[in-house]
This record gives C-alpha cells, structure tokens and sequence, in this order.
C-alpha cells in the first residue's frame, strides 16, 4: 500500500515536471513579493530575483531527470544516430602494412 501511494508522487513523464515548474514558480513569485513587502530597496529585489532563479535551476533538473538515460560511457554528442549509416567494411579484403624500406614509395618524413 506504501508503494501505491509513493508512486503517486513520482514524476514519470515531461508534462508532469512541466507542471511540477510552474507550480515552484507560482510559489516563488508569492514569495518574491513576500520579500519586496519586508525588504523595501535593493536588498528585497534581490531576495525576490534569487527567488525567481531557482526555479531555473530546479525546472532544468526535473527536465534532465525524466529524460532517457543514454548508454554508459556514451555522451550526447557522440551518440549514434537513428539517420546515420554505418560504413561496412568488407571483411575479405587482406590488412598488411605497407612497406617502409628502401623500395617504398612512401616519401621519408625529414621534420
């Protein structure tokens, strides 16, 4: 029955921490003017936009935790993509060095 209920309060999908944001910052512009009314001045509006500023940061981190996790070791960056075709290489062709001797047509590097 805990279960049930702890799922209740589990964010699982982008539209709930959508909901879940704006509810921080209707919470934190209540307080913001909270802050203006006891702080008149700089000080007040400073409280108020630290306020206002947290819920960025908190909105970006609900956002980034119900994203898919990628696979380990694996950055955004260098994630294969659904579009990109992979060269195949064929596996009968023969791999040897190339010679590096006095015959070779390879120029000497001299730096």
């Amino acid at each position: 029955m805990l279960k049930r209920v702890a799922r209740l309060f589990t964010i699982k999908t982008r539209f709930e921490a959508y909901l879940v944001t704006y509810a921080i910052a209707v919470g934190a512009v209540e307080r913001g003017r909270h802050y203006l009314d006891l702080y008149p001045g700089a000080l007040g509006w400073t409280f108020a936009l630290l306020c206002t500023g947290v819920v960025f940061l908190a909105g970006g981190k609900l956002l980034d935790s119900v994203r898919p996790a990628l696979a380990a070791g694996v950055s955004p960056m260098t994630a294969p993509q659904p579009w990109a075709r992979r060269r195949r290489i064929s596996g009968s062709r023969p791999r040897r060095p190339r010679p590096c001797g006095e015959g070779s047509t390879a120029a000497p590097r001299t730096d």
